[in-house]
């Protein structure tokens, strides 16, 4: 199957209430294991490759990797450009068949952000590709701010609802009390600040920074209006954990398969799990 727009996707979720799965990958092994996951469950799914990943791996090898895996695959699949952050990189991206992008200008002042959304949407919308753009600023793991400035981090429903007007974007994430990375404690989501966004714009709304929310608090969103959903850290834990375990029990192992197919078995058990408290299990 070749690889499909994240639109198509969203649309089909937000239609139905459920939430797509967004996995980050960042080498062969975790393309496998979404892509596995996806095939178990019988659920859509959304490869990411952040600027990091691209750094590490290569453009061209995420490309290639996960065409490979998507033609293989029963189930829709999309590629997208995780946190962009200048036209010039999702342009490159567009050129190597990526099917979905993101523009990050949500560090900018408001009217910049919505311009720069516009000029990515004007460029790669008439090839097919879909846009996710960033609205208030998701941070980091650290819990060292005040609740008057975690407050001016969060989304603000009518900023949202100008936003989508102005862009006419196909996907907005939000900030309503997530972070990036691994959590000190449990995060707390604003979920009556979701319900006002999701009564402002009609547009698919996408929660980053999901790894440490808590099951029940992801299930909340979703029934809110989430209808995209990204995770990377939880993946990095399980490989991590898993390949580390094979070296603890055999300090002289030198075959890179005998680490990295348990790790690759464990991000797969993971994506899986996550891929049920979405809902988007057998939604293929």
């Amino acid at each position: 199957m070749a690889l499909v727009s994240m639109t198509q996707l969203l649309e089909k979720a937000q239609k139905e209430h459920y939430a797509v799965g967004a996995f980050n990958c960042n080498n062969m092994e975790i393309v496998q294991a979404i892509v596995a996951a996806a095939e178990a469950e019988n659920a859509p799914v959304i490869i990411q490759a952040s600027q990091g990943a691209i750094k590490y791996a290569g453009i061209e090898y995420i490309t290639a990797l996960t065409k490979v895996a998507a033609s293989n695959a029963n189930v829709p699949i999309a590629l997208h450009l995780d946190h962009g952050t200048s036209f010039a990189q999702v342009m490159q991206c567009a050129r190597n068949g990526f099917s979905s992008v993101m523009i990050d200008g949500s560090k900018l002042p408001l009217e910049d952000n919505i311009a720069l959304t516009n000029k990515v949407i004007e460029a790669v919308r008439p090839l097919g590709l879909s846009v996710e753009a960033e609205l208030g600023k998701i941070g980091g793991t650290e819990d060292d701010i005040t609740v008057s400035e975690r407050e001016a981090l969060f989304t603000d429903p009518a900023e949202a609802k100008h936003f989508v007007q102005a862009t006419q974007v196909d996907a907005l994430a939000i900030a309503i009390g997530t972070a990036h990375g691994q959590y000190i404690g449990i995060p707390k989501l604003d979920f009556e600040r979701l319900t006002k966004i999701r009564e402002q714009i009609s547009t698919p709304i996408v929660l980053h920074g999901s790894s440490g929310v808590p099951d029940d608090a992801l299930r909340e969103a979703i029934s809110r209006g989430v209808c995209k959903v990204n995770i990377d850290t939880n993946i990095r834990e399980a490989f991590v954990r898993a390949a580390r375990a094979v070296l603890e029990g055999n300090a002289k192992e030198i075959d890179p398969r005998k680490m990295l197919g348990p790790a690759r078995e464990a991000a797969t058990a993971i994506i899986r799990e996550k891929i049920r408290v979405f809902g988007s299990n057998g939604k293929a």
